[in-house]
C-alpha cells in the first residue's frame, strides 16, 4: 500500500460492483483519498464469472451492450475480446419458432420482414416507426415522456395485441425479468435504443472481466477484499473485525438488501429474482449464436453459450444457459430440460446440469412513474448509489455510481477540503 492511501481516506466506498468502483474511479481521478471495501474475495459484485471444470458460468445469464455511454468512456472493449450474439432472437410462439433480426446487419433475415410473414403491415410501420424515434432523438428526450408501463406504450405506439403477447412480451421479460411488462416505458425506450444502436456480446473471459478491468484503473491500495462492514457510524463505517475507519463522506454502493441493512431509513423499490440453469451436451443442439425465447413462459431464455464464446466451455463440449423468473424449486429443473426438449428439438436427458444459480435482487422493479436519475446524498456526508437509483443495467449503475463520486466532490470541496488532504 502506497504512503498517500495509509492515511485517512476522505471517502468510503462500500461495495465493489459496477456502481461502487465507478465511484471510487472517480474520485481518485479527482484526487480525493479513497477506500474502496468489498465484503467478498472479487470484485464484481452480482457481475462475476466462476471457472468450474473447465467451464465459464456467469452468475446469472448475462449479456454485454457495446453502446452504453458509460462503457463507451471507461473500457477498452478490444480487451474485453467480445464475441456477439446474433444481432436477433428466435422466439417460439403457439404457431411454432419465428426468426427477428435485424435487416440491417442479419439481410438474410430480411424476408421474415416482409408484410404478412410474422408481422402484418400495421405492425411493421409501428415497430419502425418506435425503433427510428428511439434510435435517433437524444436520450435526454426519454426522460421528458410521460411515463406509463411498456405494455401500455406498445399498445399506444401501435403493436398489435398478438405480437406483443407471441414475440415482445416473451422478449422483454427476460429483459425486465417480469412477465406483465409493466416496467416503465421510460426504461424500455433506452433499452430498445441501445439494442438499436449497439451490439450484445459477451466477453471472452465471462462476464466478470468487465469490473475486473475496471478495477484493473484503481490506485495501489485503493480496494480492499474481504472487508465486510457491518455499520455506517457517524465517523464513517465499523468493520465486521470490529475496526472503525473514518470518513468525511460514506458511499454505500451495496446492492439495495444490503443498502437498507446499512442504512435502514433507506427506501428502496421491489426486486427482481432469476434463476439460470447450466447444462453440458457433448453435442450443441445449434451452431449458431442466438438467443432463443419462449413464449410458454416455461423458460425466459435459452442459448447455447459455447456458440457465442467457444472460452465458455472445454473443447468438445457444449454448454447451454437457461434462465427462468423466479427461485429453483424442487422438480423445476426437471420441467425446464423438458421445455429444452421442445425448444431445440432434441432429447435432453443426456444434459449435464452443471450449475443452477439463483439471483435474489437481480434487477429493481422499474414501476412508472420511474426516475431515471436521482441524487446520492441521503444525509451529511452520507451517499448511496446503485442501479436501483438510476436504471437496472450496466450503464445505469456505472451512471449512479458516477453520479456519487460528482456530488462527494462538490461537498468535500465545498468543506474546504482540498484534494488529497488529510480530512
Amino acid at each position: 500500500m502506497t504512503d498517500e492511501h495509509r492515511r485517512a481516506p476522505n471517502a468510503v466506498v462500500v461495495g465493489a460492483g459496477l456502481t461502487g468502483l465507478a465511484c471510487a474511479l472517480d474520485l481518485c481521478r479527482a484526487g480525493w483519498r479513497v477506500a474502496l471495501l468489498e465484503g467478498s474475495d472479487g470484485v464484481g459484485g452480482r457481475m462475476r464469472t466462476d471457472r468450474r471444470d473447465g467451464f465459464l458460468l456467469d452468475r446469472g445469464f448475462q449479456v454485454f451492450n457495446t453502446s452504453y455511454p458509460q462503457v463507451k468512456r471507461r473500457l477498452d472493449l478490444r480487451s474485453l475480446r467480445l464475441r456477439p450474439f446474433t444481432a436477433g432472437v428466435v422466439a417460439h410462439t403457439p404457431d411454432g419458432p419465428v426468426r427477428i433480426a435485424d435487416p440491417t446487419r442479419e439481410p438474410g433475415a430480411a424476408g421474415a420482414l416482409l408484410p404478412g410473414r410474422v408481422f402484418s403491415a400495421r405492425d411493421l410501420v409501428a415497430l419502425a416507426a418506435l425503433t427510428v424515434r428511439d434510435a435517433v432523438l437524444p436520450a435526454s428526450a426519454v426522460v421528458r415522456r410521460r411515463d406509463e408501463s411498456t405494455s401500455a406504450a406498445l399498445t399506444r405506439a401501435g403493436v398489435s395485441d398478438a405480437v406483443i403477447a407471441d414475440i415482445l412480451r416473451p422478449f422483454l421479460s427476460g429483459v425486465f425479468l417480469e412477465d406483465r411488462l409493466e416496467t416503465s416505458a421510460r426504461f424500455f425506450h433506452l433499452v430498445w435504443r441501445s439494442m438499436v444502436r449497439g451490439s450484445l456480446c459477451l466477453p471472452a473471459e465471462g462476464i466478470g472481466a468487465v469490473p475486473a478491468r475496471l478495477a484493473d484503473g484503481l490506485p495501489d491500495g485503493v480496494l480492499r477484499l474481504e472487508r465486510p462492514v457491518v455499520e455506517v457510524t457517524d465517523a464513517g463505517v465499523l468493520l465486521e473485525d470490529g475496526g472503525e475507519m473514518p470518513a468525511r463522506a460514506v458511499v454505500v454502493a451495496t446492492d439495495q438488501a444490503a443498502a437498507t441493512r446499512l442504512l435502514p431509513q433507506l427506501t428502496v423499490p421491489d426486486a427482481r429474482t432469476v434463476t439460470t440453469y447450466y447444462h453440458a451436451t457433448d453435442s450443441t443442439p445449434i451452431t449458431e449464436p442466438t438467443l432463443m425465447v419462449d413464449g410458454t413462459g416455461t423458460i425466459l431464455n435459452t442459448c447455447v453459450l459455447s456458440r457465442v464464446a467457444p472460452t465458455y466451455a472445454p473443447p468438445g463440449t457444449g454448454l447451454i444457459s437457461t434462465s427462468v423468473l423466479g427461485k429453483d424449486p424442487p422438480g423445476r429443473a426437471r420441467g425446464v430440460l423438458g421445455r429444452l426438449a421442445e425448444v431445440y428439438g432434441t432429447d435432453t436427458s443426456g444434459w449435464h446440469q452443471v450449475a443452477a444459480y439463483t439471483v435474489e435482487g437481480a434487477l429493481p422493479a422499474m414501476l412508472p412513474p420511474w426516475p431515471l436519475s436521482r441524487t446520492t446524498r441521503i444525509g451529511p456526508g452520507r451517499y448511496v448509489c446503485g442501479d436501483y437509483r438510476a436504471t437496472g443495467s450496466v450503464q445505469g449503475a456505472l451512471a449512479s455510481g458516477a453520479r456519487a463520486a460528482r456530488e462527494v466532490s462538490a461537498d468535500l470541496g465545498r468543506q474546504g477540503t482540498p484534494p488529497g488532504s488529510r480530512p
